[in-house]
């Protein structure tokens, strides 16, 4: 009887894992190798970086052929809920460094090693299979890949329609084929044989996008075969898209090619010290000819609040030091910095172009914070810091003066009003239809300790701000502290009416304390706000949005978009608001090594556990409310990793998210 070895603990199966390909699109799957997401692909393609994407090439089918015998090597689920080939026995190991990596145990002497990794250089998919056997019983194995494609806008399902377009342009070791005629074509490169057979697969079930309450089955075409005769050496599997002529048209051969990238890769993400900062490498893309900072994968672009809430950790406090991190910072600034309108910035630009969307109080105040932490960690030549300090004029300016959504400075108090009926301005934005889950007009806290650290920012190079910050600090300690409490009210003057009172108790004050350069406040009315939060919003993953005992809590963030979305900010935790905590929790009680080691033991370390679960390497975007606390939403998101890359760095703890896997040589 053949002896196999301990297959991989089925908890880990629906782990995902992600491969940026820097310019915003991506290769990404599970552990297990069924796809459950419609973003789940080998080659999702960015044909306007980093928006316009689409989906080529979903997936693969692969099997061994050994012996007459077929031994299969990727999950397929079909709806209902089908697995239809479970694989589940037969991965032994998988790991994400340097790259996704899956060991197969075929029998007591026989093992395959399958890779996917995305060379950033050239955009391109690589897929590696290695069979390790003694000489002996190394002949007859035979891989087939069958390739599922698709050609459709990623948030989109593919269906079997006439339309799709079959034929391969066969060129040596290239197959080239364009499903649809609007959109890049797909070039594949191998070092094994292709045979065309034209095919469709049908009702391929994502079980994550059921249970959003999406449509979940999907079609997918197949156009032929790949096989590889594994005693000739590893196969190899190269896919891109033909978006930009000549990227891979030279005369290298593919497995010449394979071990070339492989290489180059691999000294790119050696240079980065932590798993951390190689998955931070992820968020920073291609705009045009700049650089931005996706919000999150799968289904995020650049977002201009999360930019610079994520930059901050990303790129200005990573503990690499790399001269490039604080070069690609300055370029991301002074790209944003030229969108300022009437003191506002955009919060988003949508995928399918057209104007910019400025609908957002704090993306402004955001961009001035990650000015000043710019300033404070890099050398700035003074034309540059010239046009980052008209900018924050610029917006101070607009928001003094007022602009769009009713954005004030109140000219009674210097406070920082805001808000519309059927707008969400802060960053808890959630919107259904005509419904704001939480509108917070009129003043809210977090809004203010930006509003006045911005000020105390630009008093650096300006004292005309000094007069409104003045007032604005008295009227914050008079006006937000809730006598019944000692904490901090969440919004004042509701609905813009006078002395109108919001006493619901979220994490947004907690940025009186921490996450933000300057506090405003300190001793008992700090300890007060710091003790709220702890007792009622702290959770092993991050920060409540809102306490359990408000009648209007959510404790799961699960089902159809109108739970989810009435769930975001009403009780749903976010792991970011963690760096704005731990960093107040140290000005409460002490910036002194054994503070910070407690601080690091208590807080940090559970959310380091959740690198090896959701999205590996990654923090994901927010999780249940309620215990286990569950995680949801994207399993990859910037600011959550860029605040947990913050906060070690402040924790002096650069290194705490090393690798826990040995890293892998090119070979």
């Amino acid at each position: 009887m053949t002896r196999l070895a301990p297959p991989i603990d089925a908890a880990r199966l629906d782990d995902e894992w992600l491969e940026a390909d820097g310019a915003g699109g991506f290769a990404s799957g599970t552990v297990g190798t069924a796809r459950t997401r419609r973003y789940h692909a080998l080659l999702l393609s960015a044909t306007q970086p980093p928006t316009g994407r689409v989906v080529l090439v979903n997936g693969v089918e692969a099997w061994l052929e050994h012996d007459g015998g077929k031994i299969a090597l990727t999950a397929q689920r079909y709806a209902p809920d089908l697995l239809a080939t479970d694989i589940t026995n037969r991965i032994a190991n998988f790991a994400t460094s340097p790259w996704p990596t899956w060991r197969y145990a075929l029998n007591d002497r026989v093992a395959l090693i399958a890779e996917v990794f995305v060379a950033t250089s050239s955009r391109e998919t690589v897929l590696r299979w290695r069979l390790e056997a003694p000489p002996d019983i190394a002949a007859d194995w035979t891989l087939k890949v069958r390739p599922l494609l698709s050609g459709r806008d990623y948030h989109a399902l593919h269906h079997e329609n006439p339309a799709f377009a079959f034929d391969a342009q066969i060129d040596g070791e290239r197959v080239r084929w364009q499903p649809y005629g609007d959109l890049p074509a797909i070039v594949a490169q191998s070092n094994g044989s292709y045979a065309h057979a034209p095919d469709w697969y049908r009702h391929f079930f994502y079980v994550r996008e059921a249970e959003r309450g999406l449509d979940a089955i999907e079609d997918l075409a197949t156009p032929g075969v790949f096989s590889f005769d594994l005693a000739k050496g590893d196969a190899v599997l190269l896919l891109r898209a033909q978006i930009a002529a000549g990227a891979a048209d030279s005369g290298e051969n593919a497995a010449n090619r394979a071990l070339r990238l492989a290489g180059l890769e691999a000294l790119r993400r050696a240079s980065c010290s932590t798993r951390l900062q190689r998955s931070a490498r992820a968020y920073v893309v291609a705009r045009g000819d700049g650089r931005t900072i996706v919000a999150g994968y799968p289904w995020f672009t650049d977002w201009g609040r999360d930019t610079f809430i994520a930059m901050r950790g990303l790129l200005l406090a990573n503990g690499s030091g790399r001269t490039e991190d604080l070069e690609q910072a300055g370029a991301i600034l002074l790209e944003w910095a030229s969108t300022v309108s009437e003191g506002m910035l955009p919060n988003r630009f949508p995928d399918a172009g057209g104007a910019p969307e400025y609908n957002s109080v704090d993306a402004s105040l955001w961009f001035v914070v990650a000015v000043h932490d710019f300033f404070a960690a890099a050398t700035v030549p003074e034309p540059t810091r010239r046009v980052l300090q008209n900018a924050v004029d610029a917006i101070l300016d607009g928001y003094a003066r007022g602009t769009r959504y009713g954005i004030v400075a109140d000219p009674r108090d210097g406070l920082l009003r805001a808000g519309v009926p059927g707008v969400q301005l802060t960053w808890m934005d959630a919107k259904a239809g005509d419904w704001v889950v939480t509108p917070r007009i009129g003043k809210p806290v977090e809004i203010q300790a930006l509003w006045i650290n911005a000020l105390r920012v630009a008093l650096g190079w300006d004292p005309r701000w000094r007069e409104l910050e003045t007032r604005a600090s008295a009227a914050f300690t008079k006006r937000f502290v809730d006598p019944a409490t000692g904490a901090l009210f969440d919004v004042i003057d509701v609905d813009h009416i006078d002395g109108q009172l919001d006493g619901s108790i979220r994490p947004n004050q907690i940025f009186a304390l921490g996450g933000l350069p300057f506090a405003l406040l300190e001793g008992d009315a700090a300890r007060a706000v710091l003790a709220q939060v702890e007792t009622h919003l702290l959770t092993p993953m991050g920060l409540r949005t809102l306490a359990p005992s408000d009648p209007a809590y959510r404790g799961r963030y699960a089902g159809g978009v109108l739970e989810r979305d009435g769930a975001y900010h009403q009780g749903t935790v976010w792991p970011w608001l963690l760096g704005p905590f731990v960093e107040a929790w140290l000005r409460v009680h002490g910036d002194d090594a054994a503070q910070r080691a407690t601080a690091y033991a208590r807080f940090v370390a559970p959310l380091l556990a959740h690198l090896d679960r959701a999205g590996l390497d990654h923090i994901s975007e927010v999780a249940d409310g309620d215990a286990p606390h569950q995680a949801g939403g994207t399993p990859f998101q910037a600011w959550s990793l860029g605040e947990l890359l913050r906060i070690l760095e402040r924790l002096g703890e650069p290194g705490a998210a090393g690798d826990q896997q040995p890293p892998a040589k090119p070979r």
